[in-house]
C-alpha cells in the first residue's frame, strides 16, 4: 500500500490536531475557569516538547537533504516544516483569543491579572520589596553588543529583550532571563475583596529603571523572546565514562542544541528583532513565530488557585479496590486472586504498600522492577533502598533516557547504586518502556513469585492525573515470563520464548497480527469478529495496514486514541469498519487496552505499548494477558464507558475536524462515570 496522504495522516500534523483538542478544553466554558488556564499551560508545554523532538527530527531530515516522503506519510520535509509553522501560528493566535476571554471571565470573578501599567500605590511598596528581596539577588542580565558573541540562551527560560534608546543614537540592548526557578505568578495583597495577580515579567518591566540605573537613556522598553532547541540527546564515545556520566553531560548539552523555534513579541522593534536573529544564527529553516506579550505559557499549569475551589475541578478521593486492603498483607490477598488497580480512581498506595511489604518481609529474597519515570520525591525508590538495607537482592532496570525526566532518574539511580542495588541501564539500542515488578518469596522451602504489571509509570505524581491499569498477581505462568524479561536485560543476545505475555521488540507485531488474523478468519466465516483498542497513539504503518485488512474483511474495530492517529478511519473500501474517538478531559488518558473477540470468548491485554514503530521495534514493552474472569468483565465495562462518552469524546475522521461526539443518548462523561462505576462496585 502506497504511503500517501489518502492512506495515512502525517504523524506531526495528527499530533498538532491532538494538541488542538487540548486547546478546545481551554476554550470550553463548561470547564472550571482556572482549569481552563491550566489547559492553556498544557497546550503550551506540549508544543514546547513537540518542537524539541518532532519538529527537530523533521528539520534534521530536511538538513540532511532528504525528501522524507516515505518516512513522513507522503509529504516532503521542507513542505512539512512550513505547514507546521502555519498551523502553530494559527493555534497560537487562537490560544491568545482564549486567554483574553478567560481574563475577562476572571475579572467577573473578582480576579485581576494586572500588568506594570496598572499598579497602584497600594501595591507599589509590595512589588518593590518583592523585586529587591526575591528577584534582584538572583537576576541574570546579559548586556549585548556587536563586539561580544551572544551567549547560549536556555530553552527552559524566557527572556525580556530590553532596548535603551538614546538621542545620540547609541542604543543599548540587554536580555533579562526569566528563569524557570522563578514563581511566574505573584499574588498581590487583596483589596476590597478582589484578588490581584501580576506576572513576574511585569514586575521586571515595572522595575527596569532599578535594574539599569547605571545607564543613561531617553526611553526604555522590554519585549519577550523565547527559543526552543533540538531536544535529542547525543552521546560521545568515550569508553572511560560511565553511562550515567555520559547521560548527565548530554542532558546539560541539550541546552546548546540547535534552535528549532523562535517566538517573539510581535510589537518588538524591527531593528532589535533583526539584531537577535542575526546573532543567534536563526534563518528561515527555523520556525520563527510572532507571538503576544507573554511566552512560556506552560507556566499556566501552575496558576495559583487562590482558594477558589469553585473555579477548579472537584477533587476526587481515590477509592479502595474492593477486596484488597492496605491494612492486610497484599501477598496473602493476591495469592488467592488477581486484582486490578486503576489509578487515579484507585489509590497508588497499593503499589507502594506492595514494595514496602516486600522490603520488610523476611521471606522475600529478591525484588526486580523496571522504572521509567520517577517522581521528584519517590516512595518507590525509597522502598527499594529500604529493601536493600534489609538484605534483599534488589535489581532495578532504570531507563535513564526517559525524555525530559532524565535528571530525576539519574539522581535516584546514583542513590540506589550507592546502596548496593544492582542497576541495569537498559538494553543497547532499545529503551526499556515496560512497567513490571516481580518478587520471589520463600514459602515451604520453595520460591513463590508475586508481582505487578502496569500500563503506567511507577510515579506518585503522575498517578494522580494519569489513568493507568496495574494488575497485581501471583499467577506463576505470567510471572515466570516476566522474570525472563529481566533475564533478557542481562543477556541481550538470548531471545526467550513466551506463551503468555507479548513482548517488544521480538514478538509484538507477529503476536498482534496473529490475534487480528483470528478475527479476520472469524469474519470471513460469519462468526462474531471485533477488535476494541485503547491507546495513546498509533503511527506504525504496518499495524495500520493490518487494521485496514481486518476492516476490509468485515471486522468491526473500535479505537480510543488520545494522541496522534495516522490511521484514516471510515474510508469506503479501506477502513469503513473502523471508528476512532479521542477523549481529552480532567485526567490524561494513558491506559493501553486491547480486546479481541475470539469468537465471543474475549482475549484481553493491558500493555505498556502504543502502536508506534518505536514501541514495536525499538523498545522493550510488555503486553500482559488478563485471565481473571472478573477483571475481564470489569475491563470490558470500562472500555464501553469510554466508548459511549458523548461529552468529552471527539470523533477522529478523514477530515480531522476534531468535532465533539454529540447524540441524544443519556450523557456519559467517561472519567466521571468511571468513578461512579467504582463507587457502585464498592456499595455492591
Amino acid at each position: 500500500m502506497t504511503k500517501d496522504k489518502n492512506t495515512y495522516i502525517n504523524r506531526e500534523l495528527s499530533w498538532l490536531k491532538f494538541n488542538e483538542r487540548v486547546l478546545q478544553e481551554a476554550a470550553d466554558k463548561d470547564v472550571p475557569l482556572i482549569e481552563r488556564l491550566r489547559f492553556l499551560g498544557i497546550f503550551s508545554n506540549n508544543l514546547d516538547e513537540f518542537f524539541k523532538v518532532r519538529y527537530a527530527t523533521v528539520k534534521r531530515i530536511y538538513e540532511a537533504g532528504k525528501g522524507g516522503k516515505s518516512e513522513l506519510g507522503g509529504i516532503r520535509a521542507g513542505d512539512l516544516l512550513e505547514e507546521i509553522t502555519q498551523i502553530v501560528i494559527t493555534q497560537q493566535n487562537y490560544s491568545l483569543e482564549i486567554l483574553e476571554e478567560i481574563d475577562i471571565e476572571l475579572q467577573n470573578e473578582n480576579i485581576y491579572i494586572i500588568n506594570e501599567t496598572q499598579i497602584d500605590k497600594t501595591h507599589h511598596e509590595f512589588i518593590k520589596n518583592y523585586f529587591y528581596q526575591e528577584l534582584s539577588p538572583a537576576l541574570v542580565v546579559i548586556m549585548l553588543n556587536e563586539d561580544v558573541a551572544l551567549p547560549e540562551l536556555m530553552d527552559i527560560s524566557a527572556y525580556l529583550t530590553v532596548k535603551m534608546t538614546n538621542s545620540d543614537g547609541k542604543d543599548q540592548v540587554a536580555l533579562i532571563e526569566i528563569s524557570s526557578a522563578m514563581d511566574r505568578f505573584v499574588v498581590l495583597p487583596s483589596k476590597n475583596g478582589a484578588n490581584y495577580i501580576i506576572m513576574v515579567d511585569d514586575i521586571l518591566r515595572y522595575c527596569l529603571d532599578d535594574i539599569f540605573n547605571i545607564f543613561t537613556y531617553d526611553s526604555i522598553s522590554a519585549h519577550m523572546i523565547k527559543i526552543t532547541r533540538d531536544g535529542e540527546l547525543d552521546f560521545d564515545s568515550d569508553l572511560s565514562k560511565s553511562f550515567i556520566d555520559k547521560l548527565s553531560e548530554s542532558v546539560k548539552d541539550r541546552q546548546s542544541g540547535e534552535p528549532v523555534r523562535f517566538v517573539y513579541d510581535m510589537n518588538i522593534n524591527d531593528d532589535t528583532l533583526s539584531f537577535l536573529l542575526k546573532h543567534m544564527s536563526i534563518d528561515k529553516k527555523e520556525s520563527i513565530i510572532p507571538g503576544g506579550r507573554y511566552h512560556n505559557r506552560r507556566d499556566y499549569m501552575s496558576f495559583p488557585s487562590l482558594g477558589r475551589a469553585d473555579l477548579l475541578y472537584d477533587k476526587i478521593k481515590p477509592l479502595p479496590v474492593k477486596g484488597l486492603s492496605l491494612e492486610e498483607s497484599i501477598f496473602t490477598t493476591i495469592a488467592k486472586k488477581d486484582y486490578m488497580v486503576y489509578t487515579p480512581y484507585h489509590t497508588f498506595s497499593y503499589i507502594v504498600k506492595f514494595l514496602r511489604e516486600a522490603a520488610l518481609d523476611p521471606k522475600v529474597k529478591t525484588i526486580k522492577i523496571t522504572i521509567y519515570r520517577l517522581a521528584q520525591i519517590s516512595h518507590v525508590a525509597s522502598s527499594l533502598i529500604n529493601a536493600a538495607k534489609n538484605g534483599k537482592k534488589v535489581t532495578v532496570s532504570i531507563e535513564l533516557r526517559a525524555r525530559f525526566d532524565e535528571a530525576a532518574n539519574i539522581n535516584y539511580a546514583e542513590q540506589m547504586q550507592d546502596e548496593g542495588i544492582k542497576m541495569l541501564f537498559g538494553v543497547t539500542g532499545l529503551k526499556v518502556h515496560c512497567k513490571m515488578c516481580v518478587i520471589e518469596r520463600e514459602e515451604n522451602d520453595k520460591l513463590v513469585r508475586y508481582g505487578f504489571i502496569s500500563t503506567g509509570n511507577f510515579n506518585e505524581s503522575t498517578a494522580k492525573i494519569y489513568t493507568d491499569f496495574t494488575l497485581m498477581t501471583a499467577n506463576s505462568k505470567i510471572l515466570k515470563e516476566v522474570n525472563k524479561v529481566f533475564d533478557f536485560f542481562e543477556v541481550n543476545y538470548q531471545v526467550n520464548r513466551y506463551k503468555h505475555i507479548i513482548t517488544s521488540p521480538h514478538y509484538t507485531k507477529s503476536k498482534i497480527f496473529a490475534l487480528i488474523d483470528k478475527e479476520i478468519e472469524s469474519a470471513k466465516k460469519g462468526k462474531p469478529a471485533y477488535i476494541k483498542l485503547k491507546m495513546n497513539s498509533i503511527s506504525s504503518y504496518k499495524m495500520i495496514d493490518k487494521l485496514y485488512e481486518a476492516s476490509r474483511a468485515g471486522v468491526k474495530i473500535q479505537m480510543i486514541v488520545r494522541g496522534l492517529c495516522c490511521l484514516v478511519p471510515g474510508v469506503k473500501g479501506m477502513s469503513e469498519n473502523i471508528e476512532v474517538i479521542s477523549i481529552i478531559d480532567k485526567f490524561l488518558e494513558h491506559t493501553r487496552l486491547y480486546i479481541f473477540s475470539n469468537e465471543n470468548n474475549p482475549k484481553i491485554y493491558i500493555s505498556s505499548a502504543d502502536w508506534m514503530t518505536r514501541n514495536i521495534d525499538n523498545r522493550v514493552e510488555v503486553s500482559c494477558p488478563i485471565y481473571d474472569e472478573d477483571i475481564k468483565v470489569e475491563l470490558q465495562h470500562l472500555y464501553d464507558i469510554c466508548w459511549n462518552d458523548n461529552v468529552k469524546a471527539r470523533v477522529i475522521n478523514e477530515i480531522q475536524d476534531n468535532s465533539y461526539r454529540r447524540n441524544d443518548n443519556p450523557k456519559v462523561r467517561a472519567q466521571f462515570d468511571t468513578y461512579k462505576y467504582y463507587l457502585n462496585k464498592l456499595e455492591r
